[in-house]
C-alpha cells in the first residue's frame, strides 16, 4: 500500500513515515498542499494523509484539488476539532478525521478501514440501475432518468453504501459509523439533513430510500 503523508511539521511526517512503513507498506512525504497535489499527478497512491493547517495551500483547499485529479481516500489530520471542520471536510470528499494528538496505531487501523471501504467500492460493479436511477460507480456518476444528477461527495458516499446494503435495516448510528467514521461525534438530525438533500437530488426516485420508524432507513429497489 502507498501512504502519501502531508504535514508541514518534519516530526510529525517521521514518525507517520516510521509507522507507516513498519506496518509493511510504502511511505511518501510532502510538507504542504501544493507538493502533495503534484505528486498525486504524478503518482498513485492508495491514502492520503492530509494536515489542515499548512503554508502555501492548506489542506481542504488540497484535498479539492487532489478531488478533481483523483479518487483517492484522504484522511485529514487537523489540532482543530470542531464539527463545523469535520463536516466541511466530509462535503469535500474527506473520507475520515484524525485530531491531534494522536497515536500512530489509530491512525493506520484508520487507514485499513478507509482503504478498505474504497476497495468496496471497486468491486461492487461499474454501473447499477433501478428502474431511472442509474449509478456509475467507476465514473462516481448518478443519473435521473438518463440526466446527470450533481451529488456532493457525502450524498454519494450515502447513496453507494444504500446500494451495497440493499434491502437491510440501516440505523442510523450503523450509517453514521460506516459514512462518516466511527469517532465521528455528530448526531440523529446530521444522518437525516443528509439523507433530505440526497432525496431530493433523486426526484422521483428517492421512493427506493425507506424511513423505517423508530430504526433508521432502508434502500429498497
Amino acid at each position: 500500500m502507498k501512504v502519501l503523508i502531508v504535514d508541514d511539521e518534519d516530526m510529525i511526517r517521521n514518525v507517520l513515515k516510521e509507522y507507516v512503513e513498519f506496518e509493511g507498506n510504502e511511505a511518501f512525504e510532502a510538507a504542504d498542499g501544493m507538493e502533495a497535489v503534484k505528486m498525486c499527478k504524478e503518482s498513485d497512491f492508495d491514502v492520503v494523509l492530509m494536515d489542515v493547517m499548512m503554508p502555501r495551500l492548506d489542506g481542504f483547499s488540497a484535498v479539492k484539488e487532489i478531488k478533481k485529479i483523483k479518487d483517492i481516500p484522504v484522511i485529514m489530520l487537523s489540532a482543530r476539532g470542531e464539527e463545523y471542520d469535520k463536516l466541511f471536510g466530509f462535503e469535500i470528499g474527506v473520507d475520515d478525521y484524525v485530531t491531534k494528538p494522536f497515536s500512530p496505531k489509530e491512525v493506520m487501523a484508520r487507514i485499513n478501514v478507509v482503504t478498505k471501504r474504497s476497495k468496496q467500492r471497486d468491486e461492487t460493479g461499474d454501473t447499477v440501475t433501478f428502474e431511472g436511477l442509474t449509478v456509475d460507480f467507476a465514473g462516481r456518476n448518478v443519473y435521473v432518468d438518463g440526466d446527470k444528477v450533481e451529488l456532493t461527495p457525502k450524498e454519494y458516499e450515502i447513496l453507494f453504501y444504500f446500494i451495497k446494503n440493499k434491502g437491510i435495516a440501516l440505523t442510523r448510528e450503523k450509517l453514521l459509523y460506516d459514512v462518516w467514521g466511527f469517532d465521528f461525534y455528530g448526531d440523529d438530525r446530521t444522518v437525516d439533513t443528509h439523507i433530505k438533500m440526497l432525496r431530493a437530488n433523486l426526484k422521483q426516485y428517492r421512493k427506493f430510500i425507506v424511513t423505517l420508524r423508530g430504526v433508521g432507513y432502508k434502500f429498497e429497489a
